[in-house]
């Protein structure tokens, strides 16, 4: 069987990019996420173009008991997880703290911390006992450095920050890779559940400069997995070109 590569949020932007190179590479997919048509869809495109096997696992990350559910049903050979990519995840408003919705808050904190942990927490025990494993974290700039607005979001990916520093450590010496991709601005389907469907708001983000995509974040997933297996790139950061930083920002008229 080939190698299997399990995705969450693979519906769309970062995570179905992902799936498409993994896929187009050879590798069998468990892809996950909360709307089945898509997964569905991706499932047959991929099957399709790339002659590899899909599964889908239709669930929300942040309810453990449908992750436990969902990924301890796949079939043994199934489990054979060489990589995992905690991809699931959300930004919420752009509010002053006091102004914050608490809503939006638990369903930040529950989809991109707690939710990395539920997957992880049934994943990583099939990569311990077969002594192998890459576990990629989809972390923000947002994870690095505060800025106006960001808030619970940024808070939720400095978790992810170091939760990856811990699980490094927890899993060296079971021959299990951690490693974290920390993008910048990245155009995706991101701004718009940001702004609530708001596409005005949503494009003025990226306004004036050309930004990372998808595809730019799947080509650096599939060179941290692609990497011999003595080598483990811990920590990833990748920006546009036109940004220094979470706040710097060269707006040309692109």
């Amino acid at each position: 069987m080939n190698n299997i590569a399990l995705i969450t949020g693979a519906t769309s932007g970062f995570g179905k990019a992902i799936a498409e190179i993994f896929a187009s590479n050879g590798w069998n997919l468990v892809i996950t996420g909360r709307r089945k048509e898509r997964l569905e869809d991706i499932q047959q495109f991929l099957q399709a173009k790339y002659k590899i096997e899909i599964i889908t696992s239709c669930f929300d990350v942040r309810n453990n008991y449908d992750v436990k559910l969902h990924l301890e049903s796949l079939p043994d050979n199934w489990k054979n997880i060489e990589v995992l990519v905690n991809n699931a995840g959300l930004a919420l408003g752009r509010e002053p703290f006091h102004e914050g919705s608490t809503d939006q808050w638990d369903q930040m904190i529950d989809t991109n911390v707690k939710g990395l942990m539920y997957v992880t927490r049934v994943v990583s025990p099939w990569m311990i006992k077969k002594k192998k494993g890459t576990i990629i974290n989809i972390g923000s700039i947002a994870g690095k450095e505060a800025y106006a607005g960001g808030n619970v979001y940024s808070a939720t990916k400095f978790a992810v920050d170091a939760l990856t520093k811990n699980m490094r450590i927890d899993f060296l010496p079971h021959n299990i890779r951690v490693t974290q991709i920390s993008p910048g601005a990245a155009e995706t389907e991101f701004g718009i559940v940001r702004f609530q469907g708001d596409e005005a708001k949503a494009k003025a983000v990226y306004h004036g400069f050309t930004p990372l995509d998808a595809q730019d974040i799947a080509e650096a997933a599939w060179f941290i997995a692609s990497r011999p297996e003595h080598v483990c790139i811990n920590d990833l950061v990748i920006m546009a070109t036109a940004q220094a930083n979470a706040t710097t920002l060269i707006r040309s008229g692109v």
